[in-house]
């Protein structure tokens, strides 16, 4: 008999809530960081400024990410709590419209009338909520985001990312910083896309692609209005 709980572990998605989460962190650690830093040198003559605007930007950057990772995943919850509830007085109110409702989905998705009847009959049986809130709502446990683990991943990744470009700032010599910030945060970003990748097995090729042009254009507009409004210090 097959295990089905390791069966459906095998497979990415149940990673996508966490993962979304830590490559979003940290790529916006990557690149924020290394933006600001890169604005500041092309404004300054001097590192302590860089590292300032860099230590105050990472801490920022970090607390604003797991606060609104927390924020936008608890509002999610809510929506769904509510819909959950919505549906669960509907079933008490009007059962039979809610079962052909449910049968009409099964339908759509092939079955022939009279299979998707007896499947809609038997899953209300078993419990009705629980196949309303999965098949017609599209809630189910993978979809479903934990506000505190994706506050904590989101904030630690942001973090491990923003400290790359610091560790740059601290040492790379000041003539050549703008060259050695881009240069080394395009290999951040593409270490990053190769992990994500293979983490959640998607095409190497194509993250590689999207983090380069996407980190490239951030920091080239960032170090333009470095240059327009800089005034060194």
């Amino acid at each position: 008999m097959v295990n089905l709980d390791n069966y459906l572990d095998n497979h990415y998605i149940h990673r996508s809530n966490w993962l979304r989460a830590a490559v979003l962190g940290a790529n916006d650690g990557i690149l924020s960081i290394t933006s600001i830093a890169i604005g500041i040198s092309a404004a300054s003559n001097s590192r302590e400024p860089i590292i300032l605007a860099t230590v105050a930007g990472l801490v920022a950057g970090a607390l604003a990410m797991a606060a609104g990772e927390y924020v936008s995943v608890s509002s999610q919850m809510d929506t769904e709590k509510a819909d959950i509830a919505r549906e669960a007085q509907e079933l008490e109110d009007m059962p039979e419209e809610e079962l052909l409702v449910l049968a009409a989905i099964y339908e759509q998705r092939g079955l022939s009338k009279e299979t998707a009847m007896k499947v809609a009959i038997e899953l209300t049986e078993k419990d009705a909520l629980a196949a309303h809130v999965r098949d017609e709502l599209g809630i189910n446990e993978i979809s479903q985001a934990n506000p505190i683990e994706a506050a904590m991943a989101s904030g630690a990744a942001f973090t491990l990312g923003g400290i790359l470009p610091l560790i740059v700032v601290l040492f790379f010599p000041l003539s050549f910083m703008e060259y050695g910030l881009y240069g080394f945060s395009i290999i951040f970003l593409i270490t990053l896309g190769i992990i994500a990748a293979k983490t959640g097995g998607s095409s190497i090729k194509k993250a590689i692609l999207r983090i380069t042009i996407w980190g490239t254009l951030a920091m080239g507009l960032t170090a333009l209005v470095g240059y327009i409004f800089g005034v060194n210090v």
